[in-house]
């Protein structure tokens, strides 16, 4: 028997009407979990991944845009969700992410991100910057803390109980990097001071920053000159150079100061780029990774504090020395986006977003958006040839990629037909980020040895009609990166039908969960550098996620619940749902439409293991859309169907 009950009260998200005319969304009577998906691994056809664009230089400002602005939108928050900031200015990173979280030792947290409300020009960027002071987070701020226009903080303890934030100020007219620091976390007045590079070429861009040292008191800062694209000038033979500074008193003297490492100098490397490079520390110990698709995948690692330093080339690029008239072949590379952390034995973990690169008349460099893959790596592992595939993410000839070792990240096959399906076959019909389909890889090992990875991934069956959405992926190994959990999806709540999630940014320590923040709103791709939309208010989001949740131990038992996308799709008559279960569960299933009214809900009991139909008829729907969710004990499966 079926039946439909009373309407719930629904909430309202409100959408570009040029872009989609729908509405969402609803309260559940049932929360939506986490569903693990742990499946033989689909592939895009090749006529996508083979797809090439033109790359542009790294966006350091934002100068007026053409379109018109879209309608900020009001958002419905879960639970394990909270808003910590609101911009319009959406670019936090050209690729890799800074350090924009910390989780202190009383429980309290400290989160940034970039600022910015008045576009076009953006006259009010800077540092949003949020605290949970152990009960609640603080209202979303509204005004950066700089006392100047800057741009991609990074942010770290600093002191026995305070904090320090590094973003680099506007323009080439201005020279340096602002730093603000505070003794007491969350509260008081920034000390503000400048850093400027060496004379006469002291504008310094995209910092990264991070502290170490009894009470973090030691900071390790890695920084880039201002490339002639954006205004500045060569240094040392390099059009971008990547410097290391480190103070021992809260920058009021540095020693090395603007240190040019040997290893990344003119012989070895022609410019770097911005957003390219991270930097953490523990204790002693202290690495930099820097990567992109036409230099090298380089760990730096010091032992010592910051004294000596050994260099690991874990990829090695065919042809790291490009400049203009070199024509290449099409090779695999990493995007630019990547993430480094130190286990407890102090050993590297990283991960990083695979893509591939051509030079096709030696004059421009060409990037694939539908190419898809994270890759994972660590210091007990063998580092990758300057084969042209060798990190070629579909096992193809030359590969060096094996899935689930040193490949662990895809898109997934969402609804299960055995496709990867997105709403079009061209580059339009994805957001332009010039990285892989998969990436914007964060990483995070904690006190026992368990390695979890989050990245944004286009993903199918979430689409605005015209272009598919991104959303927030997990996996877990509880053994240090050895096995695997299944695939999470952190963002498949209702609340994100409709959102493009992306630069996640995860705290580098944690406790029972991690945490991270990310930005999301309703159009995919971007407005500042690619204006592939109208300005729109984008939310910064905070997420809590419980370890066990996502952690391999839950596999077998997130694995045993399967959900198909309903049979036919779209249908006329009745349609079908085929369910798995290894074990009994009491198995329910609800029907709501776009304004999330339930239209239809049917509770099957206790179901036994084993292969069960789910039967909605036609005659209990008008022609439109619906999204069904199936669930089964404590969780729960939701997907997109059409009546025709």
């Amino acid at each position: 028997m079926y039946h439909t009950r009373g309407l719930k009260p629904c909430l309202f998200i409100n959408f570009n009407l040029l872009v989609m005319k729908k509405i969402l969304l609803f309260t559940l009577a049932a929360s939506i979990g986490i569903v693990c998906l742990a499946q033989q691994r689909v592939l895009l056809p090749p006529t996508l991944k083979n797809l090439s664009a033109e790359r542009q230089n790294p966006q350091l400002e934002s100068g007026p845009q053409s379109h018109a602005a879209l309608p900020s939108q009001d958002k419905i928050w879960p639970p394990e969700e909270t808003l910590v900031g609101t911009s319009f200015f959406d670019l936090q990173s050209n690729s890799a992410m800074q350090n924009r979280l910390y989780l202190f030792d009383d429980g309290t947290i400290g989160a940034t991100f970039t600022f910015g409300n008045l576009y076009a020009n953006f006259d009010d960027r800077g540092t949003g910057y949020n605290y949970f002071n152990g009960d609640q987070w603080f209202d979303p701020p509204t005004v950066r803390i700089e006392s100047q226009r800057t741009g991609w903080p990074a942010y770290a303890p600093f002191g026995e109980d305070g904090e320090i934030v590094v973003s680099h100020l506007a323009s080439a007219v201005d020279e340096g990097l602002l730093f603000n620091k505070r003794d007491q976390k969350g509260t008081g007045d920034w000390n503000e001071f400048l850093f400027q590079g060496p004379v006469g070429f002291e504008p310094l861009a995209w910092p990264r920053m991070t502290t170490a040292g009894i009470d973090h008191s030691i900071i390790h800062l890695f920084t880039l000159t201002l490339p002639s694209a954006n205004g500045g000038t060569p240094y040392m033979g390099q059009d971008g150079a990547l410097l290391y500074s480190r103070s021992f008193d809260g920058g009021t003297t540095w020693d090395p100061q603007n240190l040019l490492f040997e290893d990344l100098n003119v012989d070895n490397y022609v410019a770097f780029s911005g957003d390219t490079y991270e930097i953490q520390a523990q204790d002693d110990n202290v690495a930099i990774l820097i990567g992109e698709p036409w230099i090298d995948l380089i760990l730096l690692k010091s032992t010592d504090g910051g004294d000596t330093w050994t260099n690991t080339l874990v990829w090695e690029n065919p042809y790291p020395m490009w400049t203009t008239g070199t024509v290449t072949d099409t090779f695999y590379c990493v995007d630019g986006a990547h993430s480094l952390a130190f286990d407890q034995e102090g050993m590297v973990h990283i991960a990083f977003g695979i893509n591939r690169a051509l030079s096709v008349d030696g004059t421009a460099q060409s990037w694939f958006p539908f190419v898809d893959g994270v890759g994972y790596w660590n210091e007990n592992m063998p580092v990758f040839s300057n084969d042209i595939n060798a990190l070629n993410p579909y096992g193809e000839e030359g590969s060096e990629l094996i899935e689930d070792v040193n490949l662990i990240g895809w898109t997934q096959d969402v609804d299960g037909d055995g496709e990867i399906t997105f709403v079009g076959n061209g580059t339009d019909n994805i957001g332009t980020y010039q990285l892989g389909l998969s990436s914007m890889p964060q990483i995070l090992v904690d006190e026992s040895n368990w390695v979890f990875i989050v990245w944004s991934s286009v993903t199918e069956t979430y689409d605005n009609s015209q272009k598919n959405f991104r959303h927030i992926w997990c996996r877990a190994s509880s053994d240090g990166g050895a096995n695997w959990s299944g695939f999470h999806d952190l963002t498949e709540d209702f609340l994100h039908l409709f959102d493009e999630c992306v630069w996640p940014a995860i705290a580098a320590n944690s406790d029972e969960n991690f945490y991270l923040i990310y930005q999301y709103d309703s159009e995919p791709g971007l407005a500042v550098r690619f204006d592939e939309h109208g300005y729109v208010e984008n939310s910064i989001n905070f997420m809590e996620v419980t370890k066990l949740e996502v952690g391999i131990e839950n596999t077998k038992e997130a694995d045993a619940f399967s959900v198909s996308q309903n049979i036919p799709n779209p249908f006329m008559e009745d349609t079908r749902i085929i369910v798995h279960l290894e074990s009994a569960h009491q198995l329910q299933l609800w029907v709501t439409n776009m304004l999330g009214q339930e239209v239809f809900y049917r509770d099957e009991g206790l179901i036994q293991s084993g292969k069960t139909e789910l039967l909605i008829p036609r005659g209990a729907l008008v022609k439109g859309v619906y999204f069904y969710t199936v669930r089964a004990g404590q969780r729960s499966v939701t997907r997109k169907m059409i009546v025709e």
